[in-house]
């Protein structure tokens, strides 16, 4: 916050209350005043006005306090201990106080990258925007969504924002009661296994502290500010697509998420037809539970018969039995590589429209 914002709504006041009046800080520093020889001097004792919301009178003056956090910022003080300095401290404490508000709505960088990221900045406004604020608007920069489960206590955020001390480059936003976002400046030279590794130690971090278990979706590394809401949406699918395709991975990545990723952009009507084109001789759902683990085994396997035989501890036999059954039941040979394509895909689909994911 710009002291000299405060130093010139004090000068326009200082007629109207007539009486010596200014702002300190939370360190009883005297950071705007009327009388403009006193800025900088500490105020004894002024500390005790910052304990409650209540009017306080200290040394002859009367303070009001104002800020956004538990503990106040900055407080007003007027000279005088009557009515009258209480009224004065108490009037300029709230025109302080949206002032404050309104400087850090415009200036304020996080909550810049939060409108961009959010899509509540029109494009042609964030270059503008970016050059007020003396943003670096060419900087590679990822995205990292952390999600916690069944926690959204506020220490969830203050332990990721730990690992990531420049708060003039990376910003930790938070955007509802589970998610979280992280917008990391990269260097040219980052290669996508460190920032896995930087997204391994916010889930490590965010459980060892505040004993939360969280996923982690990566988006793409962009070029550019404006690029950055790329980014976020990816690494938002990346969470989504990973918790239909596979629930068991805590770090997903926007750029491993292959097919799975291609499947959740399809229409459901479309995934609908493409079944029934698959197993025009049968359905799906005749699979039991065995079958479709010996399937998936023997995908695990490379379609090796030999190979998945002896994982699942059975008779080479009895596995060409099982697949010449999946063949009768669905006309698909899953010992041909095309058609074990085919119902590879089937079955992702199905998952797909089983878990009907939010689309966003």
């Amino acid at each position: 916050m710009s002291n000299r914002i405060f130093q010139g709504l004090v000068h326009q006041m200082r007629e109207a209350v007539g009486r010596p009046l200014g702002v300190i800080d939370d360190s009883g520093a005297i950071i705007a005043c009327s009388e403009l020889n006193k800025i900088g001097e500490i105020m004894s004792n002024s500390t005790d006005v910052f304990t409650d919301n209540e009017i306080h009178v200290v040394n002859g003056y009367t303070f009001c306090n104002f800020g956004t956090h538990i503990q106040s910022d900055y407080a007003v003080f007027v000279e005088g201990e009557d009515d009258i300095a209480a009224r004065f401290a108490t009037v300029c404490c709230v025109s302080l106080e949206n002032l404050k508000q309104y400087y850090e709505e415009k200036f304020d960088r996080s909550n810049f990258i939060k409108n961009v990221i959010l899509d509540n900045i029109l494009p042609g406004d964030i270059y503008l925007k970016s050059r007020e604020l003396h943003f670096n608007s060419e900087a590679l920069r990822v995205v990292l969504l952390v999600r916690t489960t069944g926690h959204g206590d506020l220490s969830v955020i203050d332990s990721i924002q730990s690992i990531f001390p420049e708060k003039n480059r990376d910003f930790v936003i938070n955007i509802n009661e589970t998610d979280i976002a992280i917008v990391k400046e990269v260097s040219a030279g980052i290669e996508p296994e460190d920032v896995e590794k930087l997204a391994r130690s916010v889930a490590d971090t965010v459980s060892s502290e505040v004993y939360a278990h969280c996923l982690v979706g990566i988006g793409t590394i962009v070029t550019g500010v404006k690029e950055v809401a790329r980014s976020f949406k990816e690494a938002r699918i990346a969470l989504e697509v990973g918790k239909v395709f596979d629930n068991e991975k805590t770090i997903v990545t926007y750029n491993n998420l292959g097919i799975a990723r291609l499947i959740y952009q399809l229409p459901t009507t479309l995934c609908d037809m493409f079944l029934k084109e698959v197993f025009k001789s049968g359905s799906i759902d005749s699979l039991d539970h065995e079958t479709l683990f010996t399937i998936q085994k023997f995908f695990e396997n490379n379609l090796n018969v030999s190979e998945t035989s002896r994982k699942l501890f059975v008779h080479r036999n009895t596995l060409v039995y099982r697949l010449e059954k999946i063949k009768k039941l669905t006309g698909l040979d899953l010992r041909e590589f095309d058609d074990a394509i085919v119902f590879k895909v089937a079955l992702m689909v199905k998952k797909y429209l089983d878990a009907k994911p939010v689309k966003y």
